[in-house]
Protein backbone atom coordinates (compact mmCIF):
# COMPACT_ATOMS: atom_id res chain seq x y z
CA UNK A 1 0.00 0.00 0.00
CA UNK A 2 1.37 3.41 -1.00
CA UNK A 3 1.26 6.37 1.38
CA UNK A 4 1.08 9.97 0.21
CA UNK A 5 3.88 11.93 1.93
CA UNK A 6 2.37 15.40 1.55
CA UNK A 7 -0.76 16.66 3.31
CA UNK A 8 -3.74 17.40 1.05
CA UNK A 9 -5.82 20.45 1.99
CA UNK A 10 -9.39 19.68 3.02
CA UNK A 11 -11.27 23.00 3.45
CA UNK A 12 -14.67 23.45 5.07
CA UNK A 13 -17.32 24.01 2.38
CA UNK A 14 -20.63 23.73 4.27
CA UNK A 15 -21.69 23.99 7.91
CA UNK A 16 -24.98 23.13 9.57
CA UNK A 17 -24.97 24.94 12.90
CA UNK A 18 -27.12 23.23 15.52
CA UNK A 19 -28.21 24.50 18.91
CA UNK A 20 -24.98 23.52 20.69
CA UNK A 21 -22.72 21.96 18.03
CA UNK A 22 -22.08 21.99 14.28
CA UNK A 23 -22.15 19.50 11.43
CA UNK A 24 -19.18 20.28 9.17
CA UNK A 25 -18.83 19.19 5.55
CA UNK A 26 -15.55 19.22 3.62
CA UNK A 27 -14.82 18.50 -0.02
CA UNK A 28 -11.73 18.19 -2.18
CA UNK A 29 -10.64 16.73 -5.53
CA UNK A 30 -8.11 13.90 -5.14
CA UNK A 31 -5.70 12.54 -7.73
CA UNK A 32 -5.76 8.82 -7.05
CA UNK A 33 -3.30 6.22 -8.25
CA UNK A 34 -4.28 2.71 -9.15
CA UNK A 35 -4.40 0.32 -6.21
CA UNK A 36 -4.67 0.72 -2.46
CA UNK A 37 -3.29 3.93 -1.00
CA UNK A 38 -3.39 5.98 2.18
CA UNK A 39 -3.93 9.76 2.01
CA UNK A 40 -3.24 12.35 4.68
CA UNK A 41 -5.80 15.19 4.63
CA UNK A 42 -6.12 18.32 6.71
CA UNK A 43 -5.44 19.81 9.08
CA UNK A 44 -8.85 19.59 10.76
CA UNK A 45 -10.18 20.59 14.15
CA UNK A 46 -9.12 18.33 16.99
CA UNK A 47 -12.65 18.68 18.39
CA UNK A 48 -14.15 16.57 15.60
CA UNK A 49 -16.22 13.65 16.92
CA UNK A 50 -14.61 10.40 15.69
CA UNK A 51 -17.77 8.28 15.61
CA UNK A 52 -19.55 10.80 13.34
CA UNK A 53 -16.81 10.81 10.70
CA UNK A 54 -18.18 9.82 7.28
CA UNK A 55 -16.33 9.84 3.94
CA UNK A 56 -17.83 9.45 0.47
CA UNK A 57 -15.75 9.28 -2.75
CA UNK A 58 -17.33 9.68 -6.19
CA UNK A 59 -15.45 9.14 -9.46
CA UNK A 60 -15.93 7.85 -12.97
CA UNK A 61 -14.26 4.58 -12.04
CA UNK A 62 -14.74 2.21 -9.08
CA UNK A 63 -13.29 3.57 -5.82
CA UNK A 64 -13.76 1.90 -2.43
CA UNK A 65 -13.24 3.61 0.95
CA UNK A 66 -11.47 1.09 3.16
CA UNK A 67 -10.86 3.17 6.27
CA UNK A 68 -11.15 6.75 7.51
CA UNK A 69 -9.95 8.00 10.88
CA UNK A 70 -8.75 11.11 12.72
CA UNK A 71 -5.13 11.18 13.87
CA UNK A 72 -4.24 13.89 16.40
CA UNK A 73 -0.78 15.27 17.10
CA UNK A 74 0.40 17.36 20.04
CA UNK A 75 2.88 20.17 19.32
CA UNK A 76 3.40 22.33 22.42
CA UNK A 77 4.45 25.91 21.84
CA UNK A 78 7.80 27.13 23.10
CA UNK A 79 8.22 29.74 25.83
CA UNK A 80 9.18 32.42 23.29
CA UNK A 81 7.53 33.45 19.99
CA UNK A 82 8.99 32.10 16.78
CA UNK A 83 9.94 33.93 13.59
CA UNK A 84 6.55 33.17 12.06
CA UNK A 85 4.68 35.02 14.83
CA UNK A 86 3.40 38.55 14.32
CA UNK A 87 5.09 41.75 15.47
CA UNK A 88 2.33 42.24 18.04
CA UNK A 89 3.10 38.89 19.65
CA UNK A 90 6.82 39.74 19.68
CA UNK A 91 5.96 43.08 21.30
CA UNK A 92 3.99 41.36 24.06
CA UNK A 93 6.88 38.98 24.71
CA UNK A 94 9.37 41.90 24.86
CA UNK A 95 7.17 43.80 27.32
CA UNK A 96 6.80 40.73 29.55
CA UNK A 97 10.59 40.22 29.53
CA UNK A 98 11.15 43.89 30.39
CA UNK A 99 8.65 43.62 33.24
CA UNK A 100 10.52 40.66 34.70
CA UNK A 101 13.86 42.51 34.42
CA UNK A 102 12.48 45.66 36.06
CA UNK A 103 10.91 43.60 38.81
CA UNK A 104 14.27 42.01 39.62
CA UNK A 105 15.93 45.45 39.55
CA UNK A 106 13.30 46.81 41.93
CA UNK A 107 13.94 43.96 44.36
CA UNK A 108 17.69 44.65 44.28
CA UNK A 109 17.11 48.37 44.95
CA UNK A 110 14.84 47.55 47.88
CA UNK A 111 17.54 45.28 49.31
CA UNK A 112 20.24 47.96 48.82
CA UNK A 113 18.08 50.63 50.50
CA UNK A 114 17.50 48.29 53.42
CA UNK A 115 21.25 47.68 53.68
CA UNK A 116 22.01 51.41 53.54
CA UNK A 117 19.43 52.03 56.24
CA UNK A 118 21.13 49.51 58.54
CA UNK A 119 24.53 51.07 57.68
CA UNK A 120 23.26 54.54 58.62
CA UNK A 121 21.91 53.16 61.91
CA UNK A 122 25.27 51.52 62.72
CA UNK A 123 27.10 54.77 61.87
CA UNK A 124 24.86 56.83 64.13
CA UNK A 125 25.37 54.30 66.96
CA UNK A 126 29.14 54.49 66.46
CA UNK A 127 29.00 58.32 66.59
CA UNK A 128 26.99 58.17 69.81
CA UNK A 129 29.39 55.71 71.43
CA UNK A 130 32.44 57.75 70.29
CA UNK A 131 31.01 61.01 71.56
CA UNK A 132 30.32 59.33 74.90
CA UNK A 133 33.93 58.14 75.17
CA UNK A 134 35.37 61.55 74.31
CA UNK A 135 36.11 61.14 70.58
CA UNK A 136 35.61 64.29 68.46
CA UNK A 137 36.32 63.16 64.84
CA UNK A 138 33.59 65.37 63.34
CA UNK A 139 35.15 65.54 59.87
CA UNK A 140 35.11 61.75 59.35
CA UNK A 141 31.63 61.41 60.81
CA UNK A 142 30.24 64.11 58.52
CA UNK A 143 31.95 62.58 55.48
CA UNK A 144 30.58 59.10 56.20
CA UNK A 145 27.03 60.36 56.89
CA UNK A 146 27.03 62.44 53.71
CA UNK A 147 28.24 59.46 51.66
CA UNK A 148 25.51 57.19 53.05
CA UNK A 149 22.77 59.85 52.55
CA UNK A 150 23.89 60.52 48.95
CA UNK A 151 23.82 56.82 48.16
CA UNK A 152 20.36 56.45 49.71
CA UNK A 153 19.08 59.39 47.65
CA UNK A 154 20.48 57.89 44.44
CA UNK A 155 18.95 54.50 45.19
CA UNK A 156 15.62 56.07 46.11
CA UNK A 157 15.57 58.04 42.86
CA UNK A 158 16.41 54.94 40.82
CA UNK A 159 13.67 53.02 42.69
CA UNK A 160 11.08 55.71 41.90
CA UNK A 161 12.10 55.63 38.24
CA UNK A 162 11.80 51.84 38.11
CA UNK A 163 8.39 51.84 39.82
CA UNK A 164 7.09 54.54 37.47
CA UNK A 165 8.30 52.52 34.48
CA UNK A 166 6.66 49.40 35.90
CA UNK A 167 3.35 51.23 36.23
CA UNK A 168 3.54 52.51 32.66
CA UNK A 169 4.69 49.08 31.47
CA UNK A 170 1.70 47.37 33.11
CA UNK A 171 -0.71 49.66 31.25
CA UNK A 172 1.16 49.21 27.95
CA UNK A 173 1.25 45.44 28.37
CA UNK A 174 -2.47 45.35 29.17
CA UNK A 175 -3.26 47.30 25.98
CA UNK A 176 -0.99 45.06 23.92
CA UNK A 177 -2.55 41.87 25.30
CA UNK A 178 -6.04 43.24 24.65
CA UNK A 179 -5.07 44.12 21.08
CA UNK A 180 -3.52 40.67 20.64
CA UNK A 181 -6.69 39.02 21.94
CA UNK A 182 -8.80 41.02 19.49
CA UNK A 183 -6.51 40.57 16.49
CA UNK A 184 -5.24 37.03 16.84
CA UNK A 185 -6.04 33.70 18.39
CA UNK A 186 -3.61 31.37 20.05
CA UNK A 187 -2.57 28.66 17.57
CA UNK A 188 -3.84 25.22 18.48
CA UNK A 189 -1.35 22.85 20.01
CA UNK A 190 -3.54 19.79 19.39
CA UNK A 191 -4.14 19.38 15.64
CA UNK A 192 -6.01 16.62 13.82
CA UNK A 193 -5.52 15.08 10.37
CA UNK A 194 -7.65 12.69 8.38
CA UNK A 195 -6.11 9.41 7.28
CA UNK A 196 -8.12 8.04 4.35
CA UNK A 197 -7.45 4.60 2.90
CA UNK A 198 -9.01 3.96 -0.53
CA UNK A 199 -8.76 1.36 -3.26
CA UNK A 200 -9.01 2.65 -6.84
CA UNK A 201 -9.34 0.38 -9.86
CA UNK A 202 -7.58 2.84 -12.18
CA UNK A 203 -5.75 6.12 -11.72
CA UNK A 204 -7.70 9.34 -12.09
CA UNK A 205 -9.41 12.21 -10.27
CA UNK A 206 -12.07 11.63 -7.62
CA UNK A 207 -14.17 13.95 -5.46
CA UNK A 208 -14.14 13.42 -1.70
CA UNK A 209 -16.98 14.55 0.53
CA UNK A 210 -16.28 14.20 4.26
CA UNK A 211 -18.55 15.18 7.16
CA UNK A 212 -18.42 15.08 10.95
CA UNK A 213 -19.80 16.73 14.07
CA UNK A 214 -17.80 19.17 16.16
CA UNK A 215 -18.41 20.94 19.45
CA UNK A 216 -17.80 24.57 20.53
CA UNK A 217 -20.24 26.05 18.01
CA UNK A 218 -23.75 27.42 18.48
CA UNK A 219 -26.19 30.01 17.16
CA UNK A 220 -29.16 32.06 18.34
CA UNK A 221 -31.67 34.21 16.41
CA UNK A 222 -31.71 38.01 16.61
CA UNK A 223 -33.86 40.67 14.97
CA UNK A 224 -33.93 44.37 14.11
CA UNK A 225 -37.28 46.15 13.74
CA UNK A 226 -37.45 49.61 12.11
CA UNK A 227 -40.77 51.45 12.53
CA UNK A 228 -41.40 54.17 9.91
CA UNK A 229 -44.90 55.60 10.17
CA UNK A 230 -47.42 52.94 9.10
CA UNK A 231 -44.79 50.45 7.87
CA UNK A 232 -42.27 48.30 9.67
CA UNK A 233 -39.17 46.50 8.45
CA UNK A 234 -37.93 43.37 10.20
CA UNK A 235 -34.43 41.97 9.62
CA UNK A 236 -33.73 38.41 10.75
CA UNK A 237 -30.18 37.54 11.66
CA UNK A 238 -28.34 34.60 13.18
CA UNK A 239 -25.71 35.26 15.82
CA UNK A 240 -23.04 32.56 15.45
CA UNK A 241 -20.27 31.72 17.90
CA UNK A 242 -17.61 29.14 17.16
CA UNK A 243 -14.25 28.19 18.63
CA UNK A 244 -13.63 24.91 16.90
CA UNK A 245 -9.97 25.70 16.18
CA UNK A 246 -10.38 26.47 12.47
CA UNK A 247 -12.02 29.35 10.60
CA UNK A 248 -15.07 28.89 8.37
CA UNK A 249 -14.28 30.82 5.17
CA UNK A 250 -16.95 31.30 2.48
CA UNK A 251 -19.06 28.35 3.59
CA UNK A 252 -22.69 27.51 2.92
CA UNK A 253 -24.26 28.08 6.33
CA UNK A 254 -27.43 26.32 7.47
CA UNK A 255 -29.07 27.00 10.86
CA UNK A 256 -31.07 24.22 12.47
CA UNK A 257 -32.92 23.82 15.75
CA UNK A 258 -32.40 20.05 15.81
CA UNK A 259 -31.12 18.70 19.11
CA UNK A 260 -28.93 15.74 18.29
CA UNK A 261 -27.94 15.29 21.93
CA UNK A 262 -31.49 14.51 23.06
CA UNK A 263 -32.74 10.95 23.05
CA UNK A 264 -35.32 10.15 20.36
CA UNK A 265 -36.97 7.23 22.16
CA UNK A 266 -40.55 7.82 23.31
CA UNK A 267 -41.13 8.04 27.05
CA UNK A 268 -41.99 4.87 28.91
CA UNK A 269 -45.68 4.62 29.75
CA UNK A 270 -46.69 3.92 33.30
CA UNK A 271 -49.91 2.53 34.74
CA UNK A 272 -52.42 5.12 35.96
CA UNK A 273 -55.51 3.75 37.73
CA UNK A 274 -58.68 5.78 38.29
CA UNK A 275 -61.11 4.83 41.03
CA UNK A 276 -64.57 6.15 41.97
CA UNK A 277 -65.47 6.96 45.57
CA UNK A 278 -68.70 8.11 47.15
CA UNK A 279 -68.69 11.69 48.42
CA UNK A 280 -68.95 12.26 52.13
CA UNK A 281 -71.93 14.14 53.62
CA UNK A 282 -69.75 17.23 54.13
CA UNK A 283 -68.67 17.15 50.47
CA UNK A 284 -72.30 16.89 49.35
CA UNK A 285 -73.25 19.99 51.34
CA UNK A 286 -70.46 22.23 49.93
CA UNK A 287 -68.94 23.10 46.56
CA UNK A 288 -65.21 23.84 46.87
CA UNK A 289 -63.96 26.39 44.32
CA UNK A 290 -60.73 28.32 43.89
CA UNK A 291 -59.41 31.15 41.75
CA UNK A 292 -56.87 30.16 39.09
CA UNK A 293 -54.58 32.36 37.01
CA UNK A 294 -54.28 31.19 33.39
CA UNK A 295 -52.12 32.73 30.69
CA UNK A 296 -53.82 33.49 27.37
CA UNK A 297 -51.73 32.59 24.31
CA UNK A 298 -52.79 33.42 20.78
CA UNK A 299 -49.49 34.13 18.97
CA UNK A 300 -48.47 30.59 18.04
CA UNK A 301 -47.77 27.32 19.79
CA UNK A 302 -47.08 27.28 23.49
CA UNK A 303 -43.33 26.99 24.26
CA UNK A 304 -42.30 23.55 25.44
CA UNK A 305 -41.41 23.75 29.12
CA UNK A 306 -37.99 22.50 30.08
CA UNK A 307 -36.60 22.70 26.54
CA UNK A 308 -33.42 24.83 26.72
CA UNK A 309 -31.99 27.00 23.98
CA UNK A 310 -33.89 27.98 20.85
CA UNK A 311 -37.72 27.99 21.05
CA UNK A 312 -38.88 26.36 17.79
CA UNK A 313 -42.45 25.56 18.79
CA UNK A 314 -41.68 21.84 19.18
CA UNK A 315 -40.80 21.33 15.49
CA UNK A 316 -37.34 21.36 13.91
CA UNK A 317 -36.79 24.55 11.91
CA UNK A 318 -34.10 24.98 9.25
CA UNK A 319 -32.89 28.36 7.99
CA UNK A 320 -30.37 29.05 5.24
CA UNK A 321 -27.97 31.90 4.71
CA UNK A 322 -28.61 33.43 1.25
CA UNK A 323 -24.88 33.99 0.60
CA UNK A 324 -21.65 32.27 1.68
CA UNK A 325 -20.37 33.54 5.00
CA UNK A 326 -17.11 33.55 6.95
CA UNK A 327 -17.01 32.95 10.70
CA UNK A 328 -13.58 33.07 12.37
CA UNK A 329 -12.82 30.75 15.26
CA UNK A 330 -12.42 33.52 17.84
CA UNK A 331 -15.35 32.68 20.10
CA UNK A 332 -17.03 36.05 19.48
CA UNK A 333 -20.51 36.81 18.20
CA UNK A 334 -20.85 37.19 14.43
CA UNK A 335 -24.12 38.28 12.83
CA UNK A 336 -25.27 36.54 9.65
CA UNK A 337 -28.20 38.11 7.71
CA UNK A 338 -30.98 35.62 6.91
CA UNK A 339 -34.05 37.52 5.65
CA UNK A 340 -35.66 40.93 5.54
CA UNK A 341 -39.14 42.24 4.73
CA UNK A 342 -41.20 45.42 5.01
CA UNK A 343 -44.96 45.40 5.55
CA UNK A 344 -47.83 47.57 6.72
CA UNK A 345 -48.27 47.80 10.48
CA UNK A 346 -50.99 49.00 12.81
CA UNK A 347 -50.01 50.82 15.98
CA UNK A 348 -51.90 51.39 19.20
CA UNK A 349 -51.17 52.78 22.65
CA UNK A 350 -52.16 50.04 25.07
CA UNK A 351 -52.24 49.72 28.83
CA UNK A 352 -53.19 46.89 31.19
CA UNK A 353 -53.27 48.68 34.57
CA UNK A 354 -53.58 45.43 36.55
CA UNK A 355 -50.16 44.38 35.24
CA UNK A 356 -48.40 47.73 34.74
CA UNK A 357 -49.35 51.44 34.94
CA UNK A 358 -47.30 52.20 31.79
CA UNK A 359 -48.81 53.05 28.41
CA UNK A 360 -46.84 51.25 25.68
CA UNK A 361 -46.84 51.58 21.92
CA UNK A 362 -47.75 48.17 20.50
CA UNK A 363 -47.23 47.45 16.80
CA UNK A 364 -49.03 44.61 15.01
CA UNK A 365 -48.07 43.16 11.63
CA UNK A 366 -47.98 39.84 9.78
CA UNK A 367 -44.95 37.59 9.49
CA UNK A 368 -44.08 37.78 5.78
CA UNK A 369 -40.53 36.44 6.10
CA UNK A 370 -41.44 33.08 4.62
CA UNK A 371 -40.21 31.19 7.66
CA UNK A 372 -40.99 30.92 11.35
CA UNK A 373 -39.68 33.68 13.60
CA UNK A 374 -37.96 32.01 16.53
CA UNK A 375 -37.99 33.60 19.95
CA UNK A 376 -35.13 36.03 20.43
CA UNK A 377 -34.06 39.61 21.17
CA UNK A 378 -35.02 42.41 18.80
CA UNK A 379 -33.41 45.84 18.44
CA UNK A 380 -36.12 48.53 18.23
CA UNK A 381 -35.55 51.52 15.93
CA UNK A 382 -37.97 54.43 15.44
CA UNK A 383 -37.68 57.78 13.70
CA UNK A 384 -35.43 59.15 16.45
CA UNK A 385 -33.05 56.16 16.22
CA UNK A 386 -32.40 53.23 18.52
CA UNK A 387 -35.02 53.15 21.28
CA UNK A 388 -34.23 49.95 23.13
CA UNK A 389 -34.31 46.18 22.96
CA UNK A 390 -37.33 43.92 23.27
CA UNK A 391 -38.24 40.27 22.88
CA UNK A 392 -39.92 38.61 19.90
CA UNK A 393 -41.97 35.50 20.66
CA UNK A 394 -42.20 32.47 18.41
CA UNK A 395 -44.36 33.28 15.37
CA UNK A 396 -45.40 30.88 12.62
CA UNK A 397 -45.20 31.96 8.95
CA UNK A 398 -48.05 34.32 8.09
CA UNK A 399 -49.15 34.63 11.73
CA UNK A 400 -49.66 38.03 13.38
CA UNK A 401 -46.73 39.53 15.29
CA UNK A 402 -47.18 41.78 18.31
CA UNK A 403 -44.18 43.92 19.22
CA UNK A 404 -43.94 46.56 21.96
CA UNK A 405 -41.87 49.66 21.16
CA UNK A 406 -41.50 50.94 24.71
CA UNK A 407 -43.61 53.00 27.10
CA UNK A 408 -44.71 56.64 26.91
CA UNK A 409 -43.46 58.98 29.61
CA UNK A 410 -46.25 61.51 29.03
CA UNK A 411 -49.07 59.20 30.19
CA UNK A 412 -50.05 58.11 33.66
CA UNK A 413 -52.61 55.54 34.82
CA UNK A 414 -53.78 55.06 38.43
CA UNK A 415 -55.91 52.04 39.36
CA UNK A 416 -58.30 51.89 42.34
CA UNK A 417 -60.46 48.94 43.34
CA UNK A 418 -63.40 48.68 45.77
CA UNK A 419 -65.21 45.54 46.89
CA UNK A 420 -68.51 45.03 48.71
CA UNK A 421 -70.10 41.77 49.83
CA UNK A 422 -73.82 41.11 50.45
CA UNK A 423 -75.39 37.84 51.66
CA UNK A 424 -79.12 37.09 51.29
CA UNK A 425 -80.75 35.99 54.54
CA UNK A 426 -83.17 33.43 53.07
CA UNK A 427 -81.14 31.78 50.30
CA UNK A 428 -77.67 32.39 51.71
CA UNK A 429 -76.49 33.50 48.28
CA UNK A 430 -73.46 35.79 48.39
CA UNK A 431 -73.00 38.62 45.89
CA UNK A 432 -69.58 40.29 45.69
CA UNK A 433 -69.51 43.60 43.80
CA UNK A 434 -66.17 44.93 42.58
CA UNK A 435 -65.67 48.42 41.26
CA UNK A 436 -62.46 49.21 39.38
CA UNK A 437 -61.66 52.85 38.55
CA UNK A 438 -58.90 53.75 36.12
CA UNK A 439 -57.70 57.36 36.17
CA UNK A 440 -55.92 58.23 32.94
CA UNK A 441 -54.04 61.51 32.32
CA UNK A 442 -51.85 62.87 29.55
CA UNK A 443 -49.09 65.45 29.91
CA UNK A 444 -48.40 67.12 26.57
CA UNK A 445 -46.17 69.84 25.21
CA UNK A 446 -47.86 73.11 24.07
CA UNK A 447 -47.17 72.22 20.43
CA UNK A 448 -49.11 68.92 20.54
CA UNK A 449 -52.62 69.17 19.10
CA UNK A 450 -53.50 65.60 18.02
CA UNK A 451 -55.91 63.41 19.93
CA UNK A 452 -54.57 60.01 20.98
CA UNK A 453 -56.59 56.84 21.52
CA UNK A 454 -55.51 54.73 24.49
CA UNK A 455 -56.59 51.09 24.55
CA UNK A 456 -57.32 50.05 28.15
CA UNK A 457 -57.72 46.39 29.06
CA UNK A 458 -59.09 44.99 32.31
CA UNK A 459 -60.26 41.52 33.14
CA UNK A 460 -63.14 39.97 34.99
CA UNK A 461 -63.25 36.39 36.30
CA UNK A 462 -64.67 33.63 34.09
CA UNK A 463 -66.71 30.96 35.89
CA UNK A 464 -66.46 27.31 34.87
CA UNK A 465 -69.27 26.00 37.13
CA UNK A 466 -72.97 26.87 37.34
CA UNK A 467 -72.81 27.48 41.11
CA UNK A 468 -70.79 30.68 40.52
CA UNK A 469 -72.01 33.41 38.17
CA UNK A 470 -70.09 36.46 36.98
CA UNK A 471 -72.13 39.34 35.55
CA UNK A 472 -70.81 42.54 34.03
CA UNK A 473 -73.00 45.51 35.04
CA UNK A 474 -72.83 47.52 31.84
CA UNK A 475 -75.30 50.11 33.13
CA UNK A 476 -72.90 50.95 35.99
CA UNK A 477 -69.78 51.05 33.81
CA UNK A 478 -68.67 54.49 32.69
CA UNK A 479 -68.16 54.56 29.78
CA UNK A 480 -69.60 51.28 28.49
CA UNK A 481 -66.92 48.81 27.35
CA UNK A 482 -66.24 48.68 23.63
CA UNK A 483 -65.69 44.92 23.65
CA UNK A 484 -65.42 41.88 25.93
CA UNK A 485 -64.03 38.54 24.80
CA UNK A 486 -64.79 35.01 26.11
CA UNK A 487 -61.62 35.10 28.22
CA UNK A 488 -63.03 37.96 30.31
CA UNK A 489 -60.86 40.74 28.83
CA UNK A 490 -62.77 44.04 28.80
CA UNK A 491 -61.52 46.71 26.39
CA UNK A 492 -62.07 50.46 26.08
CA UNK A 493 -60.84 52.77 23.32
CA UNK A 494 -60.37 56.01 25.25
CA UNK A 495 -59.68 59.18 23.20
CA UNK A 496 -57.44 61.56 25.10
CA UNK A 497 -56.71 65.12 24.04
CA UNK A 498 -53.44 66.90 24.93
CA UNK A 499 -53.47 67.61 28.66
CA UNK A 500 -56.72 65.64 29.06
CA UNK A 501 -57.94 63.46 31.92
CA UNK A 502 -60.41 60.58 31.88
CA UNK A 503 -61.81 58.16 34.44
CA UNK A 504 -63.00 54.71 33.38
CA UNK A 505 -65.20 52.66 35.74
CA UNK A 506 -65.71 48.89 35.60
CA UNK A 507 -68.35 47.18 37.78
CA UNK A 508 -69.10 43.45 37.91
CA UNK A 509 -70.78 41.00 40.32
CA UNK A 510 -69.67 37.56 41.47
CA UNK A 511 -72.69 35.59 42.69
CA UNK A 512 -72.18 32.31 44.55
CA UNK A 513 -74.66 29.92 46.16
CA UNK A 514 -74.73 29.02 49.82
CA UNK A 515 -72.88 25.75 49.22
CA UNK A 516 -69.90 27.43 47.57
CA UNK A 517 -66.73 27.80 49.65
CA UNK A 518 -63.26 29.09 48.75
CA UNK A 519 -64.15 32.53 47.34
Amino acid sequence: MSTTPETIALPVTAVTCLEDRAHVERSAVLELAAGTQRLRLGPVSALAVDRTLHAEVTAGHPVTVLDVRIVRSWTPRGPRPTEDDSALRHRVAALEEERVTLGQQRDRLHARLDLLGRLAADLLREIGEGAGSGETDRTRWSRELDRVDDERDRCGERLRTVEARLTALAAELSDAERALDLAETEPAELVGHIELTVDAAVAGPARLRLSHLTSCALWRPAYRAVLDGDSIGLDTEAVVWQRTGEDWSDVRLTLSTARSARATEPPRLGEDRLTLEDRSPAERRTVQVELREEEITDLGPTPVLGLPGVDDGGQVRVLHSPTPVSVPADGRAHRVPLSSFTTAASSEYACSPELSPLVSQVVRFDNLSGHALLAGPVDLVRGSGFTGRGTLDFTAPGAPVRLAFGSRDDHRVVRDIEETRDTAGLTGRTVTTRTVRLHLSRFSAPTEQDERVIVLRERIPVSEISAVEVRLRKEACSPAPDAIDPDGIVRWNVPLAPGGRRTVTLVYDISAGAKVTGL
